[in-house]
């Protein structure tokens, strides 16, 4: 009898006890005594999500009864466990330590923790807050774009974290300097082709590494031939014009004489076509095959044309001096002497 009317005491205890501070707690009423130290809890604890934290509470022999709380829920009274949360545990409960544990820390575990002690049917408490940092993480990116030379392109990255991350945008290419932009958005007015490639958005916090991510921009515009090289070539002997354009989408190549397209397949000549480059090849230069042929490089946003000449044997010393107009002439004016003579 007297062991169950202890029981029922000890129950009803720790009831009163337990029920004063969770009041206290939810009054917001700090609870005071003559020894302000006591009991003391640690400074806040700061963990990263997923990772576990103890709290501890510093007590000695005067406490009776002792208990955590997480605002006015009771987590732990002594040795019992008042939560159904299997990620609290109790780690320790001596006459100097209280302390519990909270495995696999989340977002919503963040806040205040009260240690709540009894000395001589006073009850006394001491807070520690919770902190709890997330790694930072891209929830939204825009995805890779093609687009005109001239428009305006708008590129967005949101990130999530805890501290809230710093957001750059950095452009990927060899010409890039630095930082292009220190926001969640990157706003480019009358894009150019030189601006075009990936643009690397990075979200950090210091909690862990920055996250990346890249998106690729495509800035297509229309043709323009960088080089066109003629050549001379003797009779008899193989020769080749070659046209080097620049233009997204890839620019398609056609070849034409006095207007006249020249297609593969054609005996002795061979067009050779890849992506910004064109060969014309002769394999048996004749007298025919001397003259000027034009080169013309198009895609969907227009085209463009650059006449290249197939000089015979007088012009293959000048055209290496690179007088290649004047070589021509040099070459022409033997022709013009005779057909004067002959008529």
């Amino acid at each position: 009898m007297k062991t169950i009317q202890a029981k029922m005491h000890n129950s009803i205890s720790w009831a009163i006890f337990t029920g004063l501070a969770a009041l206290f707690l939810f009054q917001g009423v700090p609870v005071r005594s003559g020894d302000a130290t006591f009991p003391k809890a640690m400074d806040n604890v700061t963990v990263r999500q997923g990772e576990s934290a103890t709290l501890r509470c510093t007590i000695d022999n005067r406490v009776t009864r002792v208990a955590w709380l997480n605002r006015s829920t009771i987590l732990y009274a002594g040795n019992d466990k008042w939560c159904l949360d299997p990620r609290v545990v109790l780690l320790s409960n001596t006459q100097t330590q209280y302390s519990i544990e909270i495995q696999n820390v989340d977002v919503y575990d963040e806040g205040p923790y009260t240690c709540s002690v009894q000395t001589d049917n006073h009850p006394k408490t001491s807070r520690v807050h919770l902190i709890v940092q997330v790694s930072p993480k891209i929830v939204e990116i825009s995805s890779d774009i093609s687009i005109n030379e001239g428009n305006n392109i708008s590129l967005t990255c949101i990130a999530t974290g805890r501290p809230e991350p710093t957001v750059t945008w950095r452009h990927i290419s060899p010409k890039a300097v630095g930082f292009v932009s220190e926001d969640e958005y990157l706003e480019i007015q009358g894009i150019t082709r030189e601006q075009s490639g990936d643009y690397e958005c990075s979200a950090s916090n210091d909690v862990a590494a920055p996250v990346v991510r890249r998106v690729k921009v495509t800035v297509n515009y229309p043709p323009y031939i960088s080089e066109a090289k003629g050549t001379g070539v003797p009779v008899g002997q193989k020769g080749t014009l070659q046209c080097e354009a620049s233009a997204v989408p890839s620019a398609e190549f056609q070849w034409y004489k006095d207007d006249k397209r020249l297609v593969e397949g054609k005996k002795g000549v061979k067009v050779e076509n890849r992506p910004f480059l064109s060969k014309l090849t002769f394999f048996n230069v004749s007298e025919h095959d001397y003259g000027n042929y034009t080169c013309v490089a198009s895609n969907k946003l227009g085209h463009t044309n650059a006449s290249i000449t197939l000089f015979g044997p007088g012009a293959v010393s000048e055209v290496n001096n690179g007088t290649s107009r004047r070589a021509g002439c040099i070459w022409l004016l033997p022709l013009l002497v005779f057909l004067l003579l002959k008529f």
